[in-house]
């Protein structure tokens, strides 16, 4: 579905409500699995924020 590096417009973030609406990149290499719920760890969204845990409902692919 996603790809490490891949930039993404976080539409809703569950982890932390201060993500939404910014993008960032897919940290993960593989699919995310039971550690993560499923989730997806998104970076690079700003200096403020650490690195979120999203699903992938909650993702859309820029590129």
């Amino acid at each position: 579905m996603f790809r490490a590096g891949q930039t993404v417009l976080i539409v809703a973030c569950e982890d932390d409500p201060r993500a939404v609406g910014r993008t960032g990149r897919v940290l993960d290499e593989v699919q995310p699995g039971p550690l993560t719920n499923g989730r997806w760890t998104i970076d690079r969204i700003s200096i403020w924020i650490a690195p979120v845990l999203c699903h992938a409902h909650e993702l859309k692919p820029l590129d």
